[in-house]
């Protein structure tokens, strides 16, 4: 039998440099996005500073934008809300930052709370409320670009709750 490991037959693959990928400066892959968004979510000084509450208003901020993609902020008074809606043609990332928010769709209620993310695909009928007692914060990743956010009803989308479907 063979003693001789991997590491002592390759070498360390971190000292072989030309053999590691270079990090994209843009995401391209849903799981890029989602690190994107982990990544700026703990780093709290490229958010806290900008964030704003409004009591007439959700508040939001463009964050940062790059090829097809922008970063949004958005803080939420309690009882604001986002009203049923899908993102036409846009895929997301929504990463709570602070606070707790629920969501509701056809399928159920769920809280999410700071740390929770969902990704979501076009035609994704939501709508996000705070109805805690805090303001809450969060981060959206939109790709493409958000250019519309189609308005839904009630009678498209039944918000329920369903045992079992919080989540944190």
């Amino acid at each position: 039998m063979n003693s001789d490991s991997d590491l002592q037959i390759a070498g360390d693959i971190l000292e072989v440099t030309h053999l590691l990928q270079t990090p994209r400066e843009h995401p391209a892959t849903v799981a890029e996005f989602v690190g994107l968004a982990r990544s700026l979510a703990e780093d709290r000084s490229q958010w806290e500073h900008l964030v704003r509450y409004d009591a007439s208003s959700r508040w939001y901020h463009r964050l940062r934008t790059g090829p097809g993609y922008e970063v949004w902020l958005l803080s939420w008074v309690p009882g604001q809300g986002s009203g049923l809606h899908d993102h036409g043609r846009s895929s997301g990332v929504l990463t709570v930052l602070e606070g707790t928010l629920t969501e509701r769709t056809e399928r159920g209620t769920r809280a999410l709370r700071a740390g929770a993310q969902r990704v979501f695909a076009p035609g994704y009928v939501h709508e996000v409320v705070n109805d805690a007692l805090e303001p809450a914060v969060s981060l959206h990743v939109y790709y493409p670009g958000l250019t519309e956010m189609p308005m839904h009803t009630a009678q498209h989308c039944e918000a329920r709750d369903v045992p079992g479907v919080v989540t944190a």
